[in-house]
């Protein structure tokens, strides 16, 4: 199954609660994440423009979206973005359908 690196930003209300009342969302979104039919990797927090990050193993881009639909419906996520990963070999091999293709550029 392949995996998506899913960025978050809480809203203000969220952060107030959380600060109030602390909790680890890592059930939860464990939880959403199986919904989908797949399976929650890790979960982290950081700095920066987005709050956390979440990797999800999801069979589809379509459940990938709609996990990421499904978070922000309750009202305490701002804004996503979800990136599709590709293992290292996943990249070899777009490496070498890219290099056989044969593609040229504008000429000057």
């Amino acid at each position: 199954m392949p995996l998506y690196m899913t960025q978050f930003a809480y809203t203000a209300e969220a952060w107030t609660t959380l600060a109030k009342n602390p909790q680890d969302r890592t059930e939860a979104v464990s939880g959403l994440a199986k919904k989908m039919g797949g399976r929650l990797v890790s979960l982290h927090y950081c700095f920066g423009e987005y709050d956390g990050v979440l990797v999800t193993e999801v069979p589809d881009d379509v459940s990938a979206t709609a996990l990421a639909i499904a978070a922000v419906t309750g009202g305490h996520v701002r804004a996503t973005r979800t990136t599709r990963l590709m293992t290292a070999a996943e990249a070899m091999e777009a490496m070498r359908k890219a290099g056989g293709a044969g593609y040229q550029g504008p000429k000057k």
